[in-house]
Formats: structure tokens, C-alpha cells, sequence
């Protein structure tokens, strides 16, 4: 059954982005159940002097992710930084959306289609992914 729930960051971590299915039913507490969070960092940085605007964020948001995601999710505003290949430290202004799933692994190609959305239309190398198993429910 697929199902997404509205989800809220309550810490930052640095992981490697994976896949991971669900945690295990025997792992949740009724009424809880297994489900996947999903974190997606966007970087706003698209050219050099250039970022993505609010309204431009809001039609992506209309048109790649919620018509993926529907049910809910999350948008926080967030400032990250990364280090370039050269070794430089970059900062900018980011965007962590977060989706509660409970059709893993069913939701993999949805999060893709989203990622790949966002490299084409803004020119990004990348989109920072996490994954983790949790217990969520409504």
C-alpha cells in the first residue's frame, strides 16, 4: 500500500546515500510501522551569481515532486557546504526535502525521476541523498 507521510528533520547527519528498505514490522511500535525517510539536499547555486528563486523552487516542487509524492512531505530552508573536487569549501543555500515512504523499495525510481529533474533544469552535478529505515505512522 503506498502511503507518504509529512515528516519533519530532527537531526542533520553526515551519511553516505543509500538505499535501505524499511525497518524491520518486529522493529515498530504499534501503531507505528516501517517505512523509509528520504532526504534530498538541493543546492540553490546555479550560476554564478545566480540562484535558484522561491518561485522557481515552487514550480519545481509543483511539478516534479508532488506529483510524485502527493500524500506529504517536507521542505526545510537550510544552508549546507561541500568541498570541490580542487579542494575548495563551497557554501550556499540549500533546500532538504524530506518524504516519508512505506512503499520501499517501490519509491527508488520516484526519487530518482526527481533527482535527474532537478540536474536538468538547474545544470547540478548533483543532488546530496539520504536514506533510513524508520518507524512512522499518523
Amino acid at each position: 500500500m503506498k502511503r507518504t507521510l509529512l515528516a519533519a528533520l530532527l537531526a542533520l547527519g553526515a551519511c553516505t546515500p543509500s538505499v535501505r528498505t524499511a525497518a524491520p514490522a518486529s522493529a515498530c511500535a504499534a501503531p507505528l510501522e516501517p517505512a523509509v525517510e528520504v532526504d534530498l539536499y538541493f543546492g540553490l547555486s546555479i550560476e554564478k551569481d545566480r540562484q535558484v528563486s522561491e518561485a522557481e523552487w515552487a514550480a519545481f516542487l509543483n511539478e516534479e515532486v508532488t506529483r510524485r509524492f502527493p500524500d506529504g512531505l517536507s521542505v526545510l530552508d537550510v544552508r549546507g557546504q561541500y568541498r570541490m573536487p580542487d579542494g575548495r569549501i563551497e557554501r550556499e543555500r540549500s533546500k532538504l526535502l524530506v518524504v516519508v515512504v512505506f512503499d520501499a523499495p517501490a519509491h527508488t525510481a520516484k526519487v530518482q525521476a526527481v533527482i535527474d529533474a532537478y540536474k536538468k533544469r538547474y545544470g547540478q552535478h548533483s543532488v546530496f541523498r539520504v536514506e533510513k529505515a524508520v518507524c512512522a505512522g499518523a
